[in-house]
């Protein structure tokens, strides 16, 4: 009972400390893109014009999401704006809730941990995650398609489930990025898995072309390639291989350059995850479609999550103190708005090291996440076996 209790004290102190942290670092976004979500909608539903013609009021920002993406957001279009907060804040804390459970439990197992214990101390400081913060203060989508993709990682494709790929459809659907998981199913060669993801993208998208053609023809022939409404690639909250190198030169940005680093990333990428087990793809290919994405904010690096998670669990597996002191320092990194210094300016090598730390880390996490031992054999395919827990890990 008095080990109970002490548990219950730190868990009470640890809420206490996260909440008095996120009162004095959390930037109030006022749920600015569920705004432009929700008056996009009601602009299509309500007033009959076409939902990429809606601009947020005193802003440049409009919907830029697929027309599958404005069909599943649809109800919206039954609530009031309190309805709306409500229901996207507890379906960001709901989805991170159920992600970093599946992440985090067999950690707990295998350490022997208590199971609640050791959740609450982590959602905390998942809840003091700059990614996360920005997430819940945008109303942003960032963590719904990220349940979808681990959803299928590790319970469908990780078991060899016949709907293995559906999830990564539907999130590749709502929004074009998550198409990297696609990729990773042709690169670790689960064929089924990849059709079923292709077909389901593709299928969802002819449905959304059926029922809102002129939507569907705006889409694809005018917002997808019109960039200037989704903000300036400079910006210092664009943590990707393009903002890189469009704060180097924020005029004439070498696109040669870019495809190469690209390249050459997908290619590390390809090598790392080809032969690795589900939770590491899902960790990995989360950090390079980051990396590779033309745009990157802040927010989208909750993708890097389950990156530091499983950089922990690998840490504590080989009881490897610099890996877990690279998990500290990358979390501690991309909690601290550290890139923000440089929001006015990134000039000298100060401000392109500085204002880039983000996409540093990614690389890092890309580069050195340990990984199960690469065979010769199949991928490994059951993220929970005893087997694959046994793996000797090795930093390759």
């Amino acid at each position: 009972m008095e080990k109970v209790n002490r548990r219950i004290a730190v868990v009470v102190a640890m809420v206490l400390v996260t909440a008095g942290f996120l009162s004095l670092t959390m930037i109030r976004h006022g749920f600015f893109d569920l705004k432009v979500y929700y008056g996009s909608i009601n602009y299509w539903v309500h007033d009959g014009g076409q939902i990429y013609d809606f601009l947020k009021p005193n802003s440049k920002y409009g919907y830029t999401y697929p027309p599958f993406a404005a069909l599943a957001m649809l109800p919206m279009a039954l609530f009031s704006w309190p309805v709306a907060i409500v229901i996207s804040s507890a379906a960001v804390v709901v989805t991170t809730g159920l992600i970093l459970w599946w992440l985090l439990d067999p950690i707990s197992r295998r350490e022997g941990w208590t199971r609640w214990f050791a959740f609450v101390i982590a959602a905390c400081l998942v809840a003091a995650f700059e990614p996360m913060r920005e997430t819940f203060s945008f109303g942003q989508v960032n963590t719904l398609l990220l349940f979808l993709v681990a959803v299928d990682l590790l319970w469908l494709v990780g078991r060899g489930h016949k709907a293995a790929g559906v999830g990564i459809g539907l999130a590749t659907a709502v929004k074009l990025t998550p198409g990297i998981f696609i990729l990773y199913l042709l690169v670790t060669r689960r064929w089924r898995a990849a059709i079923t993801a292709s077909a389901t993208a593709a299928g969802a998208t002819l449905l959304a072309a059926a029922l809102a053609p002129n939507a569907s023809r705006q889409f694809w022939t005018e917002m997808l390639w019109n960039t200037d409404r989704v903000g300036s690639l400079s910006y210092v909250s664009n943590q990707s291989l393009q903002g890189v190198m469009a704060r180097l030169d924020p005029v004439h940005p070498s696109t040669i350059t870019w495809l190469v680093l690209v390249l050459a990333t997908l290619a590390i990428w390809v090598w790392r995850v080809r032969y690795a087990d589900v939770r590491t793809g899902l960790a990995l290919t989360g950090v390079v479609g980051c990396l590779i994405s033309p745009v990157t904010w802040v927010h989208h690096l909750v993708w890097l999550l389950p990156a530091l998670i499983l950089l922990v669990d690998r840490a504590l597996a080989a009881r490897d103190r610099r890996l877990l002191a690279f998990a500290a320092l990358a979390y501690v990194i991309l909690t601290s708005r550290f890139v923000w210094m440089w929001e006015y300016g990134s000039s000298g090598v100060s401000g392109f090291l500085g204002s880039n730390m983000y996409v540093w880390v990614s690389l890092a996490l890309l580069l050195f996440l340990p990984t199960p031992e690469r065979t010769d054999g199949p991928p490994l395919t059951d993220w929970s076996s005893e087997e694959a827990e046994r793996r000797r890990i090795v930093s390759a």
